[in-house]
Parts: C-alpha cells; sequence; structure tokens
C-alpha cells in the first residue's frame, strides 16, 4: 500500500496553511472596501444632509419647500441604489476570489485522490482489484454529481445577479418618475 511520507503530510498542511491565508487576505481586502465604501457613503449624506437642511431653511412658501423635497429626494434614492450596486459588486468580487481558490483546491484534491485511487489499484494484487474499481467508480460518480451541482449553482447565482440589476433598474426608472409626477400633480 502506498503510505505518505513526512514530507508529504507536512507540504499537505502547508498547502492548507497557504490556502487559509489567501483566504484570509481576500476576506479582509473585501471588508476594506466594505469600509471605504461605508465611510464614503456616510460623509457623502452627511454633506447632502447639511445642503438640504441649509436649503429647507431658507424655504419661503409650501410650494417652494414640495419643490425643494422632490429636489432632494431624488438624489438620495440614487444614492442608495448606487450603494446598493456598490455594496453588491464588492460582494460579487469576494465571492469570485473564494471560488477561485475554491476550485484549484478542489482541482488539485480531485487529482490527488484519482493518484492514489490509482496507485492503490495498481499495487494491489489481483484477488481484490474489483472493490477497489468499484470504490474508484463510487468517487467519480461523486464528483460528477458534484461537477453538476457547481455548474448549476453557478447558473443560479447568474439569474440571481441578473434579476437583480434588472430590479433595481427598474426601481431607478421609477424613482425617477417620481418628481416628474409630482411636479405635474403639483402644477395642477
Amino acid at each position: 500500500m502506498n503510505q505518505w511520507s513526512p514530507e508529504q503530510f507536512s507540504r499537505v498542511q502547508m498547502a492548507g496553511i497557504e490556502t487559509l491565508a489567501g483566504l484570509t487576505g481576500k476576506a479582509f481586502e473585501g471588508l476594506e472596501k466594505l469600509l471605504e465604501l461605508n465611510l464614503q457613503t456616510m460623509k457623502t449624506a452627511l454633506a447632502e444632509t447639511r445642503e438640504g437642511a441649509r436649503k429647507a431653511l431658507s424655504v419661503k412658501d409650501p410650494k417652494e419647500f414640495f419643490e425643494l423635497q422632490t429636489e432632494l429626494f431624488q438624489p438620495a434614492a440614487d444614492n442608495v441604489l448606487a450603494y446598493r450596486r456598490q455594496l453588491y459588486d464588492i460582494f460579487a468580487a469576494s465571492r469570485a476570489e473564494f471560488e477561485k481558490v475554491v476550485e484549484v483546491q478542489y482541482t488539485a484534491g480531485k487529482q490527488g485522490l484519482h493518484d492514489f485511487l490509482g496507485s492503490v489499484v495498481n499495487q494491489t494484487p489481483a484477488g481484490p482489484v474489483a472493490p477497489l474499481a468499484a470504490w474508484q467508480e463510487a468517487v467519480n460518480a461523486t464528483t460528477t454529481l458534484y461537477e453538476s451541482m457547481q455548474t448549476t449553482a453557478k447558473q443560479a447565482i447568474q439569474v440571481a445577479e441578473s434579476s437583480f440589476n434588472t430590479t433595481a433598474e427598474a426601481a431607478s426608472q421609477g424613482v425617477r418618475r417620481r418628481p416628474a409626477q409630482a411636479s405635474q400633480a403639483a402644477g395642477k
């Protein structure tokens, strides 16, 4: 039988540690981007709130106040949609990085398992080869099932992303129409 040497065991452990360190680094990069986005969003919101309050204090009549609300509402809605898009982009980029690492690890692990099973089958005496071959077929079937599920999950994510983008665009267009409709209603 094929036995693992201490060097092989050490290499596998080091590869695991390097993978973990890489994933941790990617997680911190995503967190850093998220913090930057939140800080910038807070700064922008504070500046816009200050400007809106300044304008509200200078309003003379109710019609002007209504127009000011409409004027301030559109940029606020656009900012919310922009924030959501940027947040989604950060999460999507982080997910993509994690998927790359998982894909590489999966491929390496699958190849290692196939190599190990092949060497065991080749080194086994003629009698017990059939059970090992059956085990190897079970591993192959499980691998095929996993890859099929992974493909299906990727397709579902793509559909969800497309749906999110369509919904965000529809919401943005709806928000843009409201001030125009409100102005028309106020003018009547």
